[in-house]
């Protein structure tokens, strides 16, 4: 049997913290950039590595969604792109080291980035290990789930073949229970007689 590993996300309060947090190192910026890309798509260290111009399409509304086929599981992702995915791309639009790349981000090696993100979670005050499967886990739950997105449609987005697998990514938090059980009481306003 195989035992649970608590897999560390980050909450609302140190996602923040990192997305408001001024980089003086140009290459500590781009790695947070990188980070907070992946904490608002799901995706992993290698997807955000090859992520290129055709991975976005656009829907018949209009809306900009990442459409690209998993490396390491062969599954399609489908995320919409949320605003600040949007800011982070355009961002790096003219960098010169994507365009001669054909890439939308400047990803380093993921040993690179790992060690940098260290230096991220250092500067931010956050105990936590930050790597790009954080990342992952952080838009599984304190993005998706904790904002009322069905397991369902993060199972697709993060592009599982299996319900069972999005289970192990996403977490359901108290607040969402608390969330849930005050809707659930507006709706039940039953008396006992």
């Amino acid at each position: 049997k195989l035992e649970e590993v608590d897999r560390p996300f980050l909450n609302e309060k140190e996602l923040k913290s990192i997305m408001e947090k001024r980089f003086a190192i140009n290459r500590i910026a781009q790695v947070r950039d990188v980070f907070i890309f992946c904490c608002f798509t799901g995706l992993a260290f290698v997807d955000v590595k090859s992520l290129k111009k055709s991975d976005i399409i656009f829907n018949p509304k209009g809306d900009e969604w990442i459409h690209k086929q998993r490396h390491k599981s062969k599954q399609w992702a489908h995320i919409p792109l949320l605003p600040v995915a949007k800011q982070i791309i355009e961002r790096y639009r003219t960098n010169p080291e994507c365009i001669r790349k054909g890439v939308l981000l400047p990803v380093l090696t993921n040993q690179k980035m790992n060690a940098y993100l260290k230096e991220v979670a250092d500067l931010c005050s956050i105990t936590k290990n930050l790597t790009t499967h954080c990342a992952r886990h952080t838009f599984a739950t304190t993005v998706t789930l904790a904002n009322n997105i069905s397991m369902e449609s993060v199972s697709k987005m993060l592009g599982h073949s299996s319900l069972a697998m999005t289970k192990k990514y996403a977490r359901i938090l108290d607040s969402t229970i608390g969330t849930e059980m005050n809707q659930l009481a507006e709706k039940l306003k039953y008396q006992v007689n």
